[in-house]
């Protein structure tokens, strides 16, 4: 098979390591839902008589024995000790568990990408607080439940860039950041990497937003390096890949998708050894290819998906359909991959088109139309990105490493397909359930009593759901929020600024148990709230229906200086679809300027 070289800096990733603000605090409440005990003896078993891939190589027909979390042996002819339990393989593969190199994992993403056999990832951006918790997670072999997170935390952007108008915080890069302590600032939290956002928005019409320069990205890197840190970049335009790569980046996390690569820019990936990550399936998503919907309807994928991988899975990107963008794309990849180029694979889920896990699938589907053999792309998503991102410990079926296993039925190595075909999967030697989670839907989690939501009396929690801010900066604007919970209330300032056709800010509450994804409130009636502030009109806005409907429904209220009970009739939400509500919010508008307000005791009856 094409063998793909590797740099001789490598950093052993092991210090501590959305989207949308719940981007990440979602994850540590997904991470003690399903957590597992400690390392230990664990499940003893070998499975027989299957064709193994270890990531480079292939026996048609071999024993993996596994051992207390770890694989202890592999060989065509391997002696299984009396007392251990035996699955037959015949007629199937055995692959590592497959690696996704670029995700954005919140919620229930990590239980989700590993019921497809994606039992580890790479998270491209979110918020810095749970990488310690993530480092521990992935050092446990008792974790049973949810895939494996390297993590770059907060990606390095430009102030009121890419990646800062999701509603959660992100540190920013201005004209007068110190960029190296900024970015040392990074490894110091945690981060495994740094992810570098290099998007003007060129490339999808005419509106532009701040991003960093050229030299700012070669600080960053450098800092990275002097760290011992992979620096990897976001673009999506050949420009910016040309002074990304000038600029010193180990790799490209997207393949752009202006134009078809140019010699003079593969001669310079080859040159410097830089991987790729083309992310395909957002791609095709970007261009309305429909590779999203062929996933959805494949017989082997639909009846595992969760309620939120169907939804984001569904959704679709507010662009109109150019099927040239893939078509460039994967001309691109064909043309790197030719020249030696290292191809990753990457799903950038749960964005619109994507679904945690189960997209992997689809983009290997992709590599192979771009020009990877099956044996290449199956190592794009094992063998590489481990050697890549230095994970010493995975992405092979070898004597001391993890049992992380996918058991898939028939031969991906004829048929890429197969690997949707899922017979088995293993997080450290355990078995994974592969049935998707009982419906979360609809109405399912509104289960408090009267449909209260939240009284702020344990801070900015909530019976079901999950708060963020929310401004106008994800769509252009310049508006701004902050918030806190005092004396059991939810205080909410911030300032409303011109220059945006429709300005926001405030508080967004979303009823589901991932951002945007719908919940049935058609058997409530009313929303209801206690709200005092400055005396400004303020506006109730209700998204529901389709995952790219654009106009919320919209109620009026005032906050004036004594707390008052608000009663909105829920059928007076002109046009809503009350049996997909994805998100409530409590925002100010026109007139521009300065606002002050409070809830409390807010609730869905």
């Amino acid at each position: 098979m094409h063998r793909q070289t590797t740099r001789a800096r490598r950093h052993v990733l092991g210090s501590i390591v959305t989207g949308v603000l719940v981007t990440l605090l979602g994850g540590a409440s997904a991470m003690d839902a399903h957590a597992a005990p400690g390392a230990g003896a664990g499940p003893q078993f070998a499975i027989r008589d299957v064709r193994i891939f270890d990531g480079t190589d292939v026996i048609e027909r071999g024993t993996v024995l596994v051992q207390d979390g770890r694989i202890t042996a592999v060989d065509a002819d391997v002696a299984v000790p009396d007392g251990i339990d035996r699955i037959d393989g015949r007629g199937r593969t055995l692959l590592p568990g497959l690696i996704d190199a670029h995700v954005h994992a919140w919620g229930e993403a990590q239980a989700d990408m590993l019921r497809f056999g994606v039992t580890s990832g790479f998270d491209m951006h979110g918020v810095s607080d749970r990488l310690a918790a993530l480092r521990a997670q992935r050092d446990d072999l008792g974790n049973a439940g949810l895939a494996d997170l390297w993590a770059a935390g907060t990606a390095v952007t430009a102030e009121g860039g890419h990646g800062t108008q999701y509603g959660f915080a992100v540190p920013a890069v201005t004209a007068e950041t110190d960029v190296e302590a900024f970015t040392a600032q990074r490894i110091d939290e945690g981060a495994d990497f740094i992810k570098l956002i290099v998007e003007d928005m060129r490339g999808y019409g005419d509106r532009r937003i701040p991003t960093l320069d050229a030299d700012q990205v070669q600080t960053a890197v450098r800092a990275a390096h002097a760290r011992d840190r992979l620096a990897v970049a976001h673009v999506s335009t050949q420009d910016s890949a040309r002074a990304v790569v000038a600029a010193g980046v180990d790799g490209l996390v997207h393949i752009f998708d202006d134009a078809p690569v140019e010699p003079g820019l593969v001669q310079a990936l080859a040159r410097r050894d830089v991987f790729v990550v083309p992310t395909l399936v957002v791609i095709a998503s970007v261009a309305g290819a429909g590779e999203a919907a062929r996933l959805g309807a494949d017989p082997a994928i639909a009846p595992r998906l969760s309620v939120a991988q169907r939804g984001t899975l569904d959704a679709a990107f507010p662009l109109p359909a150019a099927p040239r963008r893939l078509d460039d794309a994967i001309a691109s990849v064909r043309r790197l991959h030719g020249a030696g180029i290292t191809i990753l694979a990457g799903s950038d889920a749960p964005n619109p088109g994507t679904a945690q896990g189960a997209s992997l699938h689809a983009e290997l589907d992709l590599l192979v139309r771009a020009g990877l053999a099956p044996e290449e792309a199956l190592a794009a998503a094992t063998t590489w990105p481990a050697e890549r991102f230095g994970l010493t410990d995975r992405g092979r079926i070898a004597p001391g490493q993890r049992a992380d296993l996918l058991l898939v039925d028939g031969d991906p190595l004829q048929d890429i397909t197969a690997t949707r075909r899922i017979a088995g999967v293993w997080k450290n030697g355990h078995a994974v359930a592969l049935d998707a989670p009982a419906a979360e839907a609809a109405g399912a989690e509104v289960t408090s009593a009267h449909g209260r939501v939240s009284d702020f009396e344990d801070g900015l929690s909530a019976r079901f759901g999950s708060w963020t801010p929310t401004t106008d900066q994800m769509a252009g604007g310049a508006s701004i929020v902050a918030h806190t919970v005092v004396d059991g209330a939810l205080q909410v300032r911030g300032e409303v600024r011109p220059g945006f056709a429709f300005p926001w800010s405030g508080m967004m509450f979303f009823p589901a148990a991932q951002p945007m994804q719908p919940v049935d409130l058609s058997t409530r009636e009313t929303l209801v709230f206690r709200v005092r502030g400055d005396g400004r009109t303020y506006s109730a806005m209700l998204f529901s229906g389709a995952p790219d409907a654009a106009m919320p429904a919209v109620q009026a209220f005032v906050a004036g200086p004594e707390w008052t009970q608000v009663r909105l009739s829920l059928a007076d939400f002109a046009g809503a679809d009350l049996t997909r509500v994805r998100g409530i919010a409590w925002t100010a508008g026109v007139p521009a300027g300065a606002f002050e307000f409070a809830l409390d005791d807010v609730a869905v009856e």
